[in-house]
């Protein structure tokens, strides 16, 4: 299955030298391109960055998401049903009524299938939200403090448990799309150490206790996909530099309060182009 997407993506990508070197002999018929299928949640789905996906409004998807602007690198067909909101259960049953799970998707013709899924399901996102902190110290109460009261830390705890579905959503991606190669495409950098409260309202050892959990959650999905068969794509490192506490101008993920056409704490069309320009390269990869 690799060989095959590798000789498709390369027929594609050398069509225009093919036809400039063989003019005295016959070019090959064109390959079809790769069919790209993506599922996910809304890091992947990219709610309210424009344009909009008419196809299904109730998922607030982008056609700048990652998938597109990776599938367009690849010169991909692309069927993104990636849905803002969705948990891996979303991936065998409707979202929304008339939402077909996502998993329909996908045939045993499928070339290529992406996945983010993880935050809804560990509560990973709700928890951000319960840790703002407009005022500083001491009113308030800190997140971490109470997530790890009795020596346990309880988000990691939740991410633990969700890891053996997240094993399940990647053999039911094999079961359906035998010959795809598989790419789980990772959380990034929503904080960067001791945040910057209170230019966003995180204490500094609660943006520090979260970003340990993204990348706790980071962590169980590269496992996982190793363990599976199939690719992690981390985006940590390429949006260091570009988390919520960034000039506006430099952010991937935007802030509490967006700075530009994008939901809070979700990737803006910077973002999203940074992360399917991964995608891709991690594709196109030996």
């Amino acid at each position: 299955m690799r060989t095959a997407l590798r000789l498709a993506l390369a027929t594609v990508l050398s069509a225009g030298t093919v036809g400039a070197t063989a003019s005295a002999q016959a070019a090959p018929a064109a390959a079809e391109p790769p069919r790209y299928v993506a599922l996910g949640d809304s890091y992947a789905a990219a709610p309210l960055v424009p344009p909009v996906d008419p196809a299904d409004l109730r998922c607030l998807r982008s056609l700048s998401d990652y998938p597109h602007i990776a599938a367009k690198a690849l010169g991909a067909e692309l069927t993104d049903v990636s849905c803002s909101g969705a948990t891996s259960k979303h991936l065998s049953t409707a979202q929304h009524p008339g939402t077909a799970p996502q998993y329909d998707a996908l045939t045993p013709d499928t070339d290529l299938v992406s996945v983010t899924i993880g935050g809804n399901d560990t509560g990973l996102f709700d928890e951000v939200l319960g840790c703002v902190n407009i005022l500083p110290p001491p009113y308030g109460t800190s997140c971490a403090k109470e997530n790890t009261a009795g020596g346990t830390d309880k988000v990691r705890a939740r991410i633990d448990a969700w890891a053996p579905a997240s094993a399940a959503v990647l053999d039911e991606i094999a079961r359906r799309a035998p010959h795809a190669e598989v790419f789980v495409v990772g959380y990034g950098t929503y904080f960067r150490p001791d945040g910057c409260h209170p230019a966003q309202p995180f204490w500094k050892q609660d943006a520090n206790h979260l970003q340990g959990a993204i990348d706790h959650l980071d962590a169980v999905l590269r496992r996982t996909a190793e363990k599976h068969g199939a690719t992690f794509v981390g985006t940590r490192t390429l949006s260091i530099g570009h988390d919520i506490c960034a000039a506006p101008g430099d952010r991937y993920i935007e802030g509490l309060i967006p700075t530009r056409a994008a939901a809070p704490l979700h990737p803006n069309a910077p973002g999203a182009r940074a992360v399917g320009e991964a995608l891709a390269a991690a594709v196109r990869a030996p």
